[in-house]
């Protein structure tokens, strides 16, 4: 199946690694050009090496106000266009509620939320008919994952505010949409995994509780983002979609 992938050009945050690298590395395959970006200026410069020619780094931090002009400047100058865009941020640091500062939540509310969405709307000013706005949030949109409180708190209000963008966007033809993954094996997740007593007996647990009975791969999420973001899913906008083996009990 052909994507329409091909010369496309979309920005990927948090692309250094986990779920945006394989969701940068997917597009790449399909024939897209990509512009990654990390905080980190030599993660960011290892990234987009691995990626090959189709890519070019930019080291940013998405609590910067000028970070999302930054980027889709980057893009045009770069690859001649600006198809899309699929913010992924690294996932706020663990603890429960009695655990977490305030300076916690604000630099979290600064990078993950409002970084976000200002990242969003820029690229809504700047996109045509055809484009697209992802994010990558997490299956606690629908139900809060215990000892990541932070995250709990402020991934279920961008989901409402990609819901809201998705309704006043759609008359201009620009898709948005939401990817959830689950237990998906990257750094991220065995770092949390690492938190307990026995890792091992985490994840075994962990793992039971998934459908599917094991942990997903990187790519297998990269690849649902990647058709998302394509004109393959041209008629899917305002929804999220979970990739997750089965773990969400919901319709």
């Amino acid at each position: 199946m052909d994507l329409g992938l091909k010369d496309r050009v979309y920005v990927v945050t948090g692309a250094t690694r986990g779920l945006g690298h394989a969701a940068a590395r997917e597009l790449v395959a399909d024939g897209a050009k990509v512009v990654v970006t990390g905080r980190d200026e030599e993660s960011v410069a290892r990234a987009a090496s691995a990626l090959g020619p189709g890519a070019v780094g930019v080291a940013a931090d998405n609590a910067d106000p000028a970070t999302a002009e930054r980027l889709i400047g980057t893009a045009r100058e770069r690859f001649g266009r600006f198809d899309g865009v699929l913010i992924s941020v690294g996932g706020p640091p663990p603890g429960f509620v009695a655990d977490s500062t305030d300076a916690q939540w604000q630099a979290a509310f600064d990078s993950v939320f409002l970084g976000a969405v200002r990242l969003a709307r820029t690229a809504a000013g700047e996109l045509a008919e055809g484009g697209v706005i992802g994010f990558v949030l997490s299956g606690s949109v629908y139900e809060p994952i215990a000892g990541l409180t932070i995250s709990n708190g402020l991934r279920p209000g961008l989901a409402g505010f990609a819901k809201s963008l998705a309704d006043e966007l759609g008359p201009r033809g620009i898709r948005v949409v939401g990817v959830l993954p689950g237990r998906i094996d990257t750094d991220r997740v065995r770092e949390l995994d690492a938190l307990s007593a026995d890792p091992e007996a985490t994840r075994a647990a962990a793992e039971s509780r998934v459908p599917l009975r094991r942990y997903g791969a990187p790519e297998e999420f990269g690849r649902t983002a990647a058709f998302l973001l394509s004109p393959a899913a041209s008629y899917i906008t305002g929804v999220m979609i979970p990739v997750d083996g089965g773990v969400r009990h919901g319709f």
